[in-house]
C-alpha cells in the first residue's frame, strides 16, 4: 500500500498569523537530497525540514468553504476580498 505524511513545523511570521504551524516545505535546492534514497542519515534529513523562507510566501483571505473537505475546487484558494 502508498502512504503518505505531512510533516509540519514552526509557522513563519506569515503564517503564525493564522495558524500555530505549518507543513514543512522543501526549497528547490533541498529537493535532491530529500528524494536520494542513499541519504539515511535521519539528522541530515530532519535538517532540511525546516519552515519555508518568509519572503517566498505570500499570504491573501480565501473563502471558508477552503475549511470543508467536502469542497473541491479551484475557486476555493482565489483570493477574496473583504
Amino acid at each position: 500500500p502508498k502512504t503518505v505524511a505531512i510533516f509540519t513545523t514552526a509557522p513563519t511570521e506569515v503564517v503564525a498569523k493564522i495558524h500555530t504551524r505549518m507543513p514543512a516545505i522543501l526549497v528547490p535546492e533541498n529537493e535532491d537530497a530529500w528524494l536520494d534514497p542513499r541519504q539515511t542519515d535521519l539528522p541530515t534529513l530532519v535538517g532540511l525540514l525546516l519552515p519555508y523562507p518568509p519572503d517566498r510566501i505570500v499570504s491573501y483571505p480565501v473563502s471558508p468553504a477552503v475549511n470543508s473537505p467536502k469542497n473541491n475546487s479551484p475557486e476555493l484558494i482565489r483570493p477574496i476580498t473583504r
